[in-house]
């Protein structure tokens, strides 16, 4: 984690490694020379909900494959580098001789506080800048005090506050305290009785990850609505909010509902660095108080880059496109295959890749060109609504989920932005929030109301009696559909729950989704009269 500005200028004279425990040999594991991440989505995240850039809520199953040179005897193994989301009660490591017998997770990171705390009672140098002249002198000085009050030094002077002598002054620590690192660290004991080189594996679960889907469709041009063929490409963004890269990485993501029962962001507890903040005293009126001063000897940052182009922003892999990022007939040289993994599914891309530290990575899983669907036209019309207004019809694009209709595949939830061509390129339609589709289901897309095909919902030739419809008794029902395209339409009634009503006399009808629906082709420029009977069911 990022600690503060730091509060006082500190530079490190020389670095010694951390004592060992007696009788026990400390050895660092190697770098990763094999990594893979496997990425999760929030678990509680619903369809229509965005992925939380700032907070995510997904975690990743990590796995490095590491070396490391163990002495013969008992030995402890430190895993520098992993991430700082580290769940260390879910850690596993294979490959060693002897096995594991005791695991840890360093609670504190390198940084100003930690230093003088771990150095407490010994020896620091102090140096002091004269402000006239520039000149340096330094003396040897014991800490005296702890970092979360004002830092306190005995010199051969006698006892002094850092940062209180209106000089500019600066401490060197000739070692690092022991179990401080700069990095995350995971460790392990373990046995070894010939010592030796050996290739171990730590898995591991990370919080603070997460992934989302987004699909970009190409409608047919507008002037063919008899056309059904659908250009669609559809890309996986993956999120690391760690602060550690993942270098040249197996990358997969993990699509499906997971029955998740631990908190896995209460047990990540990632380590911090702490900063350090100096007081002096008196300052001001002891009436008035002292004033918490904060002092940095770190520069301010520079300004920020100027902004990147939208088609930049993310970092857009495997994705060698001839043209825009979004042009869904683009080309797509690397996409991520899927795999059966039990009830869920698996996306592997099959190139390496390197998952940025706070960073967005972003990488098709999917491309079909010439997807068969069509336009359907829907409005309801339930058995009590006898208003006779006129409105217009829903406008839907639906398909079939299978590869007769050139998809067969599992689609994970996301949004989806469609575009449709014209004269001057393509256009945006619409944008909608699909929810998890498996292989088989139909798959219908809301673009809007029509502005040329209306409907108006209305009796038959049943009358109410007295106010009520008589019970048990079949009445008459229709709904009046103007079609005003040049060209014919597909549309769909609901007229009631089938588990409400029954239905007889109405061509085209069929049971979907819990509803009897019907359905009708209009012609072009045309008016068409639905006419239908239902009853409450017994």
């Amino acid at each position: 984690m990022r600690f503060s500005p730091i509060l006082v200028s500190i530079s490190l004279a020389a670095i010694s490694a951390p004592p060992a425990v007696m009788g026990r040999e400390t050895v660092d594991a190697s770098a990763p020379v094999d990594l893979s991440v496997t990425v999760y989505r929030d678990p509680q995240r619903l369809p229509g909900a965005e992925m939380d850039r700032g907070w995510p809520r997904g975690f990743a199953m990590i796995s490095e494959t590491r070396d490391v040179t163990l002495p013969a005897g008992q030995s402890t193994i430190r895993f520098d580098g992993v991430a700082e989301g580290m769940v260390a009660v879910s850690a596993i490591v294979t490959g060693l001789p002897g096995g594991t017998f005791e695991k840890n997770r360093n609670a504190d990171l390198l940084s100003p506080a930690a230093l003088v705390d771990g150095t407490l009672g010994n020896r620091v140098t102090l140096t002091r800048t004269n402000p006239a002249n520039g000149q340096k002198t330094s003396q040897s000085a014991v800490v005296r005090s702890r970092a979360d009050g004002g830092l306190v030094l005995q010199t051969r002077d006698g006892f002094e506050a850092v940062r209180c002598s209106g000089s500019a002054e600066g401490l060197s620590f000739d070692r690092i305290p022991a179990g401080l690192s700069a990095n995350p660290v995971f460790s392990v004991n373990t046995s070894s009785n010939a010592g030796g080189t050996y290739r171990v594996t730590l898995t591991y679960l990370a919080w603070g990850f997460d992934w989302q889907a987004h699909y970009v469709a190409t409608l047919p041009d507008p002037q063919d609505r008899d056309a059904s063929s659908i250009n669609l490409v559809s890309w996986l963004t993956i999120l690391n909010d760690n602060d550690q890269t993942f270098a040249n990485a197996q990358l997969m993501a993990v699509a499906g509902t997971l029955q998740i029962t631990s908190d896995l962001q209460g047990l990540a507890d990632p380590p911090t660095g702490k900063p350090l903040q100096l007081v002096c005293y008196p300052i001001g009126s002891t009436a008035a108080g002292s004033p918490e001063l904060y002092y940095s000897a770190v520069p301010p940052p520079p300004p920020p880059p100027p902004p990147v182009a939208a088609s930049e922003a993310i970092i857009v892999t495997g994705s060698r496109i001839q043209n825009k990022m979004f042009d869904a007939a683009a080309p797509v040289s690397v996409v991520a295959s899927e795999e059966q993994l039990g009830d869920l599914k698996l996306y592997r891309v099959p190139e390496r890749m390197t998952v940025a530290a706070k960073g967005l990575k972003q990488v098709a899983f999917l491309q079909r060109d010439g997807v068969k669907g069509q336009y359907l036209y829907v409005a309801a019309c339930n058995p009590f609504d006898d208003s006779g207004a006129n409105g217009p019809m829903q406008m839907l694009l639906a398909t079939k989920n299978d590869e007769k209709h050139g998809l067969g595949v599992a689609l994970p939830m996301g949004g989806i932005t469609i575009f449709e061509p014209s004269a001057s390129g393509d256009l945006l339609v619409g944008e909608e929030n699909l929810r998890d589709f498996a292989e088989g289901q139909d798959v219908e897309i809301v673009l809007g109301h029509s502005t040329q095909v209306f409907s108006r919902c209305e009796n038959g030739s049943t009358k109410r009696n007295g106010g009520e419809w008589p019970a048990r008794k079949w009445r008459s029902r229709q709904t009046q559909i103007s079609n005003a395209n040049p060209h014919a339409i597909k549309v769909r009634i609901p007229v009631g729950a089938s588990a409400e009503w029954e239905i007889r006399k109405a061509s085209g009808a069929k049971l979907k989704d819990g509803y009897y629906v019907i359905e009708a082709t209009i012609p072009a420029s045309s008016t068409r009269t639905l006419r239908w009977q239902v009853r409450q069911t017994g």
